[in-house]
């Protein structure tokens, strides 16, 4: 409560003599929170990420490359680094996956293809984090830890586990001789949002800028949840928004959307591989470390942090590691030791998206 009231009295000095309400917006899986704050005219967010936990200066930073890029990110109208407030343009309540149906389903995500190229068009090194050996290994090892050993309850032999050392050490060499762009690292269903535009006639807020950037940038998709952001592979952001893991989309379709974007990558100049089977290789693997990495970030979810909605998504997810995994001679020992661990269960059939 006293963060809350710290939080008022901030956007009050902000806007004094303006009136608005708070509400909860959302909270993730961080000690962030978010508030919509309810004007006469329109609404902004506000984050809370108390400085003791949560550091804003990433998000700031991402923030400005992206929205620089041109791509839909929130905009920061204000910020209280001491306190971890940050004011934000609201981008609404409505995710992709709320929105998409087979009417709509090409049309978004053509638009979350255009959204994502153009932030990778903008990648320098030197900027962000690199996506690096260490930090690709150390999100494969949370499968060990939280999905077999804590949510399957099997310790591994020393020779599964060498089984597993290695496959992980071919994954991780394919995805660092991948090009390199800026990586959003969770670039799904959840974190694209459907945005209603704001009319350019509508009155400003107190404090807001004559020439608001937000009359400007009116178009999907609202782009959020970027403040892990990194330099590294060229597919990743890719195998997260295609091989998501809350809708299964039909895999003669996924080809068909990943060779509009190899087109469209290849015409703006992007270092994609000159060969689309080589590209789809790429793509593939990519996934299995994402996927790798999630089931062992959903299992500490629900075993840690006691969220069990996480469960249901596990199978999905394992079956995209499961026919990858079976797909690649490279990869069998992994097919191999799953089928060890537990038996295959049925995979989601696709939604027709």
């Amino acid at each position: 409560m006293q963060r809350q009231q710290q939080l008022t009295l901030w956007l009050k000095s902000l806007f004094p003599g303006e009136s608005f309400t708070l509400s909860s917006a959302s909270a993730d899986a961080s000690f962030r929170r978010y508030f919509r704050a309810a004007f006469s005219q329109r609404t902004l967010i506000v984050m809370d990420a108390p400085p003791e936990q949560e550091d804003c200066r990433p998000f700031l930073q991402v923030a400005a490359l992206f929205e620089q890029a041109g791509s839909h990110v929130p905009h920061v109208y204000a910020e209280e680094l001491e306190q971890g407030f940050l004011l934000l343009s609201d981008l609404g309540n409505t995710t992709y996956l709320q929105a998409l149906t087979a009417e709509n389903a090409r049309g978004l995500y053509a638009d979350a293809v255009d959204a994502l190229i153009k932030i990778q068009l903008a990648s320098l090194p030197g900027v962000l984090p690199p996506y690096d050996e260490a930090l690709l290994l150390r999100e494969m090892r949370l499968f060990p830890e939280w999905y077999i050993n804590k949510h399957l309850g099997i310790t591994l032999t020393s020779a599964q586990n060498d089984k597993l050392e290695t496959v992980f050490a071919r994954i991780i060499a394919n995805n660092l001789a991948q090009p390199r762009v800026y990586v959003h690292r969770d670039y799904h269903s959840r974190n694209l949002m459907l945005v209603e535009a704001l009319s350019p006639d509508s009155p400003p807020l107190a404090g807001e800028r004559e020439h608001d950037p937000l009359r400007e940038i009116l178009f999907n998709p609202g782009i959020i949840d970027f403040q892990d952001a990194v330099y590294g592979p060229i597919t990743y952001d890719l195998a997260s928004l295609f091989k998501d893991a809350y809708i299964k989309w039909d895999e003669e379709k996924t080809i068909d959307h990943l060779i509009g974007y190899w087109q469209k990558a290849r015409k703006a100049g992007l270092p994609v591989n000159e060969d689309f089977g080589q590209f789809y290789w790429d793509y593939e693997w990519m996934g299995v470390q994402r996927h790798i990495k999630v089931l062992g970030i959903f299992a500490r979810l629900c075993h840690r942090d006691g969220k069990q909605g996480y469960l249901k998504d596990m199978p999905l997810v394992m079956g995209y590691l499961r026919a990858a995994a079976a797909r690649y001679v490279d990869l069998k020992p992994l097919f191999n030791l799953l089928n060890e661990l537990e038996p295959p269960q049925e995979a989601p059939t696709g939604y027709g998206f």
